[in-house]
């Protein structure tokens, strides 16, 4: 009678473990099929085809949906130079993003507040670049120095925006200017890489 209870019990134990590892595995398989859904809705919104760049951005956040909002990063690296955004960045900023589409209820534009919040993510701006680059490899030059001088003058407005002292000298400062330059470079680099 003992050895029968045991019996039951143990396998009763066995078939709630072997249930426990199905669902984990299903969960993940899941996880997995959203991963790629959000990947291919990615890629085909974006034209980005590095597949180590799609799964970073994804793992960020960033989808088809907020796709835009990766655009505007170097507008947020701007404001936040100076380690600190001023309302007027923000303001600049956000007409930016609305300029481009996004509205208030949008997710795009909820992430691009959020990253005027909050300090910004150390790997957002290296995501940037790598996008830049995907992107102007598969623009025309004509339109991805568009692209460049559209970008270069909205960031350029952003650290303008609260720049100088009662109205007096430059209204850039130095760390803006030295991410201006950065800007610039990125779509240079993607420029060159163009060519080879």
């Amino acid at each position: 009678m003992a050895d029968k209870l045991f019996g039951d019990r143990r396998k009763s134990i066995e078939a709630e473990f072997f249930r426990r590892q199905d669902a984990m595995l299903i969960e993940k398989r899941r996880r997995e099929q959203e991963r790629w859904a959000a990947r291919a809705a990615l890629a085909a919104a974006s034209r980005i085809t590095d597949q180590v760049l799609l799964d970073q951005l994804v793992a960020f956040g960033i989808s088809a949906d907020t796709l835009t909002a990766l655009s505007l990063v170097p507008l947020v690296e701007v404001a936040w130079a100076d380690g600190s955004v001023e309302d007027a960045e923000k303001q600049a900023i956000l007409a930016a993003a609305r300029a481009a589409g996004l509205d208030a209820s949008s997710s795009g534009y909820r992430l691009i507040d959020g990253a005027l919040s909050e300090r910004r993510q150390p790997g957002l701006k290296r995501m940037w670049e790598q996008y830049i680059a995907n992107i102007c490899a598969t623009l025309p030059a004509e339109e991805c120095e568009a692209l460049r001088m559209e970008l270069l003058r909205q960031a350029r407005a952003v650290a303008e925006a609260a720049g100088g002292f009662m109205g007096l000298g430059s209204k850039v400062s130095s760390q803006e200017a030295a991410l201006l330059a950065e800007i610039a470079a990125a779509f240079e680099g993607a420029a060159e890489a163009r060519r080879a």
